[in-house]
């Protein structure tokens, strides 16, 4: 059974771009292949093995990118009286004020506000309301300020 991938509007936007992106290097890789083949011996070529190598990263990711868009599902954003994976949630957490956006664990970027809702936050937070505490596991205590 596969499994449903939830993503933003914008994350599955941005993994549609990169996607696109990572097409449009295919050409330029097997140019590079072809030059390096006319170089000779494969086996002590380096411009060969570098080019190869970096084949064979961009088909994995887009192989990676096409399963999750063939299994996404696009979360829908409305007015939020709880926390819910697509909303932004504002709190206040060790006596400080931050903004969080909470997304499926495919786009999560906590150096960006983006966090899981598989992680200890997410977890924390899902399902709250505006005014509503909550603990962390590392027990930092927090409260919703605003969802959005």
């Amino acid at each position: 059974m596969k499994k449903t991938v939830s993503l933003t509007k914008e994350g599955k936007a941005e993994l549609e771009q990169e996607l696109e992106s990572l097409l449009a290097r295919r050409p330029a890789i097997a140019e590079r292949l072809q030059t390096a083949r006319s170089f000779g011996d494969l086996s002590e070529n380096q411009e060969y093995t570098d080019a190869r190598s970096e084949q064979k990263t961009v088909e994995i990711r887009i192989q990676e990118i096409e399963e999750i868009l063939k299994n996404a599902k696009v979360i829908r954003a409305g007015a939020r009286t709880k926390v819910g994976i697509g909303a932004t949630v504002k709190l206040k957490l060790a006596g400080k004020a931050q903004t969080y956006s909470i997304v499926g664990p495919v786009e999560a970027d906590p150096l960006n506000g983006k966090v899981s809702d598989e992680s200890p936050i997410g977890k924390a937070i899902l399902g709250l309301k505006v005014g509503e505490a909550f603990e962390l596991p590392n027990g930092n205590k927090g409260k919703i300020v605003e969802i959005s």
